[in-house]
């Protein structure tokens, strides 16, 4: 009896789909509210998350340019110079430094009623490793901020 052998095509259509089947993409939401408070102080994302979706939502009812929030998360190490960066930078911004690499992912500035969502890869972050997250709305990060935890 004759053994049968795959497609050379199939075995490398099967190679390309293969790290699809491997990606798993997390999805985190998170509250800002015009008291200057996230409704979480932590983020736990698996060790298994290839990629986090967080959805950043605005409960309040005052204006972005009033008491606009956004999410950003740097390492802990990075997250105060960072925020005092970005208390130089202007709304269009997002009150962040451009193109600064101590920034992992951060959300736009929204309002009341909004919300953004920003997708990034966990290639950069270490398990365990020490990070921060925090809204960079001038004098916003000394209250909202707290800690992401992956793994």
């Amino acid at each position: 009896m004759k053994a049968k052998s795959l497609s050379p095509l199939l075995v490398l259509a099967a190679l390309a789909f293969a790290p699809a089947a491997w990606a798993k993409t997390c999805a985190v939401t998170i509250t800002g509210t015009d008291q200057m408070s996230f409704d979480q102080q932590q983020i736990k994302v698996a060790a298994d998350c290839t990629e986090v979706a967080l959805t950043l939502k605005h409960s309040g009812t005052l204006a972005a340019a009033v008491m606009g929030h956004n999410w950003v998360l740097t390492k802990s190490a990075d997250f105060q110079a960072v925020a005092n960066a970005g208390t130089s930078s202007s709304l269009a911004d997002n009150y962040l430094p451009k193109n600064d690499a101590r920034i992992i992912a951060h959300t736009k500035v929204i309002g009341a009623g909004q919300s953004d969502t920003v997708k990034f890869s966990t290639a950069k972050l270490s398990k365990g490793g020490d990070y921060t997250f925090f809204c960079s709305f001038p004098g916003h990060w000394a209250m909202m901020k707290g800690k992401f935890v992956f793994g």
